[in-house]
């Protein structure tokens, strides 16, 4: 019989004759206290009790890690589900959008969401906790799950199986309780013993431990403009029946995408034109500062408006924050010795306040470029005068920190903050990341637009995202207005662009696993081709084609 030899990362290895499962050589990691969610197989993150049948390195995923969290969360999510469907039978539980360290959810009782009925949800989830309940993977036919799907009440999950039609269908099990399985999850749930469920507008926020401090709970610090922003959308996404991965699908397979286009394209216009309607109502402002996180479609809702801007008497100028960066000789480096391009001293601040106290002087200034593939700063010969009726547009990562722009005066700023906030789940219980769908535009802009693979990308998003948490999300509640940039239908339409270059990320490369997931989560859409997205859209922007100049 083949022996097959499991390598652990100390090199030390064991060979075995069967099949084996990683739970059974935990010991085997040098743990130090730690807890062990997971682990990953050749890069690929499977649950502790997966079978390993093939020769492997494996190494542990612990639960203070960026994957430990999110196993640590969607493993909540799931016993959430499962108390909703003991407590409240025949109830439909809803998840939509994070807020904070939390995912807030609506619970479809047929009245108001009482205080006493979160707390019946709450004590379920502690009791099925406390009693370290085996969470079970397993395959079942189509038809079982069809059937399984349609029993449990599981509308949009069990839509999705009209469009992803496996001959056999995995899923998580919990005492009397299935889902859909969407990754990984903790092998018994007495792991999952921190977390909150907090009263919050019509719903309640189940709150979790932020990455790197499994151990408790952050102060909650509400977010009532973002909030309402994504209510907006869902109601919208409500009205056009559209709210899910499954009914993207329907809509794509009923061939009645183009008009869906069309109606979510002309509400993103119509909301930047709301917005110039705005600053036009501040009439001090001189400057538009757009800022949002990475991927989230600055440059061109900058571009945007200043078509609206224009259209109601404005002349608008437009500086990208993008041109202003040092160089990668200057770039300062994080911990771990990596360009750190997201901090703010990664760019020129003396030269952009000398250039923006110039233009209020009336003077041309000579504006620098940047090229990316070289990492250098340059000019090549563009310059740029503001006259005294004009209105600069400035878009980038800190335009709203008031550090990057000292010597301008306060009633003289407009302040947008943007971000690509899909009002999308995938099913019920699953929602789409909104840092996923900026992942994945920033994947295909950046093999287009800079030479880098899917792994390259990868590998610089955990930086980024710190960036964002650190310079971005803490001065968003300072904005004059905020833009939703998502459009529900571009996830089809990224897919045909990033699934090849998700496929090229190799098994012996750590961005593997996410790699991987990425994959896993594009296969629940249909695509849609490039042909159909305008050329003034904001997804132009990252699959080319765009009827801008950048």
């Amino acid at each position: 019989m083949k022996k097959i030899k499991i390598t652990f990362p100390d090199n030390s290895f064991i060979e075995a004759e069967n099949e084996v499962r990683p739970i059974l050589f935990l010991e085997k990691f040098n743990a130090k206290n730690k807890k062990i969610v997971a682990v990953k197989v050749n890069n690929e993150i499977c649950s502790l009790d997966s079978p390993v049948s093939i020769t492997s390195n494996i190494e542990p995923v612990f639960s203070d890690s960026k994957d430990g969290s999110a196993i640590y969360r969607r493993s909540l999510c799931f016993v959430l589900a499962s108390a909703a469907h003991k407590i409240f039978p025949g109830k439909r539980l809803l998840v939509g959008h994070s807020l904070g360290y939390g995912y807030y959810y609506t619970l479809e009782l047929g009245e108001p969401l009482t205080r006493e009925n979160i707390l019946k949800l709450k004590n379920e989830m502690e009791q099925i906790i406390k009693d370290d309940k085996i969470i079970e993977t397993d395959f079942i036919s189509y038809s079982e799950a069809c059937s399984l799907f349609e029993e449990l009440g599981l509308t949009e999950t069990r839509k999705q199986l009209n469009y992803r039609c496996p001959s056999r269908v995995q899923i998580n099990r919990l005492e009397g309780f299935s889902d859909l399985y969407f990754g990984p999850l903790v092998g018994t749930t007495g792991i999952l013993n921190v977390f909150d469920l907090l009263p919050y507008s019509d719903g309640f926020l189940l709150r979790f431990p932020k990455k790197g401090q499994p151990e408790k709970l952050t102060e909650f610090v509400d977010q009532p403009k973002l909030f309402e922003i994504y209510k907006s959308y869902k109601l919208w996404g409500k009205r056009l029946n559209v709210t899910s991965a499954a009914s993207l699908n329907q809509l794509i397979h009923d061939r009645k995408e183009s008009e869906f286009i069309d109606i979510t394209e002309t509400l993103q216009t119509k909301r930047i034109s709301n917005i110039a309607d705005e600053i036009l109502k501040k009439k001090s402002a001189r400057i538009v500062l757009i800022a949002g996180p990475s991927s989230s479609g600055k440059t061109t809702t900058s571009k945007k408006l200043a078509l609206q801007l224009e259209a109601i008497g404005y002349k608008p100028k437009v500086i990208s924050l993008d041109s202003y960066y040092l160089g990668r000789a200057q770039t300062p480096k994080d911990e771990n010795g990596n360009y750190d391009y997201e901090c703010l001293e990664a760019l020129n601040i003396e030269l952009l306040n000398q250039n923006l106290v110039d233009l209020f002087a009336g003077k041309q200034i000579k504006l620098p470029s940047y090229d990316f593939h070289a990492g250098v700063s340059y000019f090549k010969g563009d310059t740029m005068t503001l006259e005294e009726s004009d209105i600069l547009i400035m878009e980038g990562i800190h335009g709203l920190n008031d550090k990057l722009t000292p010597l301008v005066p306060a009633d003289k700023k407009f302040k947008i903050y943007i971000s690509a906030l899909t009002q999308l789940n995938l099913d019920d219980h699953n929602r789409i990341s909104t840092s996923d769908n900026r992942l994945i535009r920033r994947i295909v802009r950046d093999s287009r637009y800079r030479g880098k693979s899917a792994a390259d990308t990868i590998a610089m998003w955990e930086s980024v995202q710190k960036g964002e948490q650190l310079h971005i999300f803490p001065f968003q509640n300072n904005a004059d207005a905020m833009l939703n940039t998502a459009l529900d239908y571009e996830l089809p339409v990224l897919k045909v662009y990033a699934e090849p270059l998700l496929r090229c990320v190799s098994p012996l490369q750590k961005e593997y696993a996410e790699a991987n997931r990425l994959l896993q989560f594009l296969n629940c859409f249909s695509t849609i081709p490039a042909t159909s997205v305008p050329t003034q859209s904001i997804i132009r922007e990252f699959i080319g084609g765009s009827a801008f100049k950048y």
